[in-house]
C-alpha cells in the first residue's frame, strides 16, 4: 500500500488510474507526473520500486497544489466570493446553480427535493 500526499493508494491498479484518487490529480495530470518521474503508467502500484515511489511522491510535492492545500483554496475562493457579495457568491450562498444553467427545471442536485407551495392541495369534505 503506496501513500502519496496522505493518501493510500489502492495497490492492485494501475499507477495512471491509482493516482486519481489523490483529489486535485485527474487522468491528464497523472499522464504528466508519470512522464516527468519515468515510470511507465499501466505498471501496478505494488509493483512499482521504493525509488519511483519517492520520485512519484517529490514531483507531486513540489510541483502540484492537492489534498488539503487545494481544499483550503477552493473554500477560500468561494467564502471570497460570498464576502464580496457577487452575483456568483450570492448564488452560492442560496444554494444555486452557480456557472449559468438553468433552473427552472434540472436543478435537484443544488435546490434539492422540491418543497409544495400552501394552498395547492384540495382541501378533504368534512361532515357538518
Amino acid at each position: 500500500m503506496a501513500r502519496i500526499s496522505g493518501v493510500t493508494i489502492p495497490s492492485e491498479k494501475q499507477v495512471q488510474i491509482a493516482l486519481t484518487y489523490i483529489y486535485g490529480i485527474g487522468p491528464k495530470f497523472a499522464s504528466s507526473i508519470l512522464a516527468a518521474a519515468k515510470v511507465e503508467p499501466t505498471t501496478r502500484v505494488k509493483d512499482l520500486t521504493e525509488a519511483e515511489e519517492q520520485r512519484l511522491r517529490d514531483i507531486i510535492d513540489t510541483d502540484y497544489t492537492v489534498e488539503g492545500d487545494l481544499q483550503r483554496l477552493v473554500t477560500n475562493n468561494i467564502k471570497r466570493l460570498k464576502d464580496i457579495s457577487s452575483y456568483r457568491g450570492l448564488r452560492h450562498k442560496n444554494g444555486l446553480p452557480v456557472r449559468g444553467q438553468r433552473t427552472r427545471t434540472n436543478a435537484k442536485t443544488r435546490k434539492g427535493k422540491g418543497v409544495a407551495v400552501g394552498g395547492t392541495q384540495k382541501k378533504a369534505a368534512t361532515k357538518t
